[in-house]
């Protein structure tokens, strides 16, 4: 297992993170737990929550469970704790589950810390994520009709300082170590990059957006800001919700599995995206590497990546992934990645 720092922040994660968004809705809290165990014993250290989950499909009910696990898993575990870099996110602004789908705020962010800490039953969080912009993002398949001009640019630049002022205060109390975002635009980082200058040593540490074979909108601009920056990447959805894994082809609906619950799984599945699937799992079989292993360890080689979250329904998926940790891809792979990918650049 790799690790790396994520960016000029102090925390040192694994180059895989388990994600844990079906724990209380599609895994149990009995199978979460076996899933945290083994993903801890293989040398993985970072996990990844959010206040909202678990999803797939996202209910109200179900909101908060996930911390909860986790949290039950840290109560067994208390030596673990200060070895373990937990993170997990505040919800942002629209989604009614949660206070009413108000924006992050100085308010809302004491809020969320607060219950977050309880439900994760800990005292501090490793990394606290702002899980999409108050001004909305062109992530979840919003990039064709993505349109900034709805925002106010004085009002966006005041709401990112007093949240970065807010989780400055967190640091200091002691109630987080570092923060990150998500669903960010590389405006939006730079943003925050400039804000945190008025603090010594409170850097933007991660950025967790989604990339994976199918979802390379991360390449060009942003690619370029975590180089200067030092701002890695944490990629979520590495097999694009389960398409890379081919198990979709053909019309296939496994039982139980993303599609049977979420229609197209958040609008990925398209004519061009199951063209692509086709041709990475040839490259699969004629390099003799599983799919998964293929896809995740091809996020691994980019060089702005801090972390690769997969997630696991099972205890047998997560054995797969745990089989090819240190699959490593060779040129030759890379390359024939490259040729699909100028055929099929934007899938979804």
């Amino acid at each position: 297992m790799k690790y790396n720092f994520l960016g000029k922040s102090d925390l040192k994660v694994s180059n895989y993170c388990l994600g844990t968004m079906t724990y209380g809705e599609q895994t149990g809290e009995m199978d979460a737990h076996l899933q945290m165990d083994k993903a801890y014993d293989s040398g993985i250290n970072f996990f990844d929550t959010a206040e909202m989950y678990s999803t797939c499909p996202r209910l109200a009910e179900t909101a908060g469970k996930t911390e909860q696990i986790i949290g039950t898993w840290i109560k067994k575990n208390p030596t673990l704790r200060n070895k373990l870099i937990l993170a997990t996110k505040i919800i942002g602004n629209g989604d009614t589950f949660i206070r009413d789908g108000g924006p992050i705020n100085r308010k809302s962010l004491k809020i969320a810390l607060e219950t977050s800490l309880k439900r994760l039953q800990t005292d501090y969080i490793d990394l606290y994520q702002l899980h999409w912009p108050n001004r909305g993002s062109y992530h979840f398949r919003k990039n064709w009709n993505y349109n900034p001009s709805d925002s106010n640019k004085d009002e966006v630049e005041n709401d990112i300082l007093e949240i970065v002022e807010t989780l400055h205060d967190f640091k200091s109390e002691g109630k987080i170590r570092a923060f990150g975002l998500s669903n960010e635009t590389c405006w939006g980082v730079t943003k925050y990059v400039n804000a945190v200058k008025k603090f010594n040593n409170f850097p933007v540490a991660s950025i967790q957006n989604e990339y994976s074979l199918l979802c390379r909108l991360y390449d060009t601009d942003m690619n370029e800001m975590s180089y200067y920056e030092n701002i890695p990447l944490l990629a979520y959805s590495p097999l694009a919700g389960g398409l890379l894994t081919g198990k979709y082809l053909n019309e296939e609906m496994p039982t139980d599995s993303r599609i049977t619950r979420v229609s197209t799984i958040g609008d990925r599945v398209n004519i061009n995206a199951m063209k692509a699937v086709q041709e990475y799992i040839k490259i699969s079989k004629k390099f003799d590497i599983h799919p998964v292993h293929l896809a995740l360890a091809f996020c691994t080689k980019r060089p702005f990546m801090g972390s690769v979250i997969f997630g696991a329904t099972t205890d047998e998926q997560l054995d797969v992934v745990i089989k090819g940790l240190d699959v490593d891809l060779s040129d030759e792979v890379m390359e024939e990645i490259s040729l699909v990918y100028k055929n099929y650049a934007l899938t979804f």
